[in-house]
């Protein structure tokens, strides 16, 4: 039996791109597939988030979401809907999008259903290339601008962008032992 479901998922507009080759259970919620994706780029989980696919908004409750007026439609709950429940065949694809101010929208593309594997813990990242953004620096955008910003000390705003981020950012880091690490509280 097919229980799990392979997923690549694609930060839009990143050139080159910066993405991520995740294996989840098809009875984890989309609110566990939202904090594996915050795990695998390496977010807080301090925003707002939304996935769209098949004509339907999954997200927070609607309770959670009333007071944004751009929730026109109706939302649903993302703890009471499974991945395999909307999920039928390879290259579906689903989008996401965190932090509705700095948009970051990804695609997530079904790429293939798998048997379980004993003595794998689920979920689980295979592959990926790039490091995430840091958060909070205006989405992609902002994120090449930063880039841009930490790379030349002439900038003006170079010191305080060093300051901000804390510490050297290299956007080519990407290790998949740390990522599975960090998935291990998800399991």
């Amino acid at each position: 039996m097919h229980e799990i479901i392979q997923l690549k998922i694609i930060l839009k507009y990143s050139k080159p791109p910066i993405w991520r080759r995740v294996l989840i259970h098809k009875d984890a919620t989309f609110h566990d597939l939202h904090n594996v994706i915050q795990s695998v780029m390496g977010w807080e989980n301090c925003h707002l988030w939304e996935f769209d696919f098949k004509n339907a908004k999954i997200g927070l409750s609607n309770e959670e979401m009333q007071d944004f007026s751009f929730n026109e439609v109706e939302i649903i709950d993302a703890e009471e809907i499974t991945l395999g429940s909307l999920i039928s065949k390879p290259k579906e694809k689903i989008n996401y999008e965190y932090d509705f101010g700095d948009g970051w929208i990804h695609e997530i593309i079904v790429e293939k259903f798998l048997p379980k594997k004993e003595g794998t813990a689920y979920p689980i990242c295979v592959k990926g290339k790039l490091n995430g953004p840091p958060e909070d620096c205006g989405g992609i955008w902002g994120y090449y601008n930063f880039l841009e910003t930490i790379k030349d000390k002439t900038h003006p705003d170079h010191k305080d962008m060093l300051e901000w981020i804390g510490e050297e950012y290299d956007e080519k880091y990407f290790d998949l032992e740390e990522i599975n690490d960090d998935l291990i509280g998800l399991h």
